[in-house]
């Protein structure tokens, strides 16, 4: 079958149950990104790269706050990936300021920074939160690098001068 034809054909929806484990969270994410892939979806290897992590931050946050399962569904609408993923918390995340202090808490802000869109509704289960990427949308070169450093800063007080 060639890409063009493979392209023009919507998948189905995917969707798959994660345990409650921190474990089971690596599993997870390579699912997906195995499914997208063998989707042959037309997503440059850095939206790839964005999935995956992004994939894990919200699947992460899903079984270490509400240490129950959560189910992850994968769909291509033609332009747009959507990850949502499903969990029995009620309470809806915001991603706010980077508390440089904090030893968590950056995963939303990386969803925010990297994906075309992102959301969270309540769901009859508890909530859902998604993030899309698009094909043309994937942030890269500086404004990723930055993204990606400013989610992993040292606290302020590591990273001012010293006196010579």
């Amino acid at each position: 079958m060639s890409v063009a034809t493979r392209q023009a054909i919507t998948p189905a929806p995917f969707g798959f149950r994660v345990l409650p484990s921190a474990e089971a969270v690596p599993d997870a994410r390579r699912r997906v990104i195995q499914v997208v892939r063998g989707w042959g979806l037309p997503l440059a290897e850095e939206a790839l790269r964005d999935v995956e992590l992004l994939s894990s931050e919200l699947i992460t946050n899903a079984v270490s706050h509400t240490h129950a399962p959560c189910v992850v569904c994968v769909s291509w609408d033609g332009e747009r990936l959507r990850v949502e993923v499903t969990d029995a918390g009620h309470e809806l995340p915001a991603a706010c300021g980077i508390d440089l202090d904090a030893t968590d808490g950056r995963g939303l802000f990386l969803v925010a920074a990297l994906a075309t869109n992102w959301g969270a509704e309540p769901d009859p289960a508890g909530k859902r939160i998604w993030f899309e990427v698009g094909t043309t949308a994937a942030v890269s070169g500086d404004e990723r690098l930055t993204t990606l450093v400013r989610a992993a800063a040292p606290k302020a007080r590591d990273v001012l001068p010293t006196s010579a």
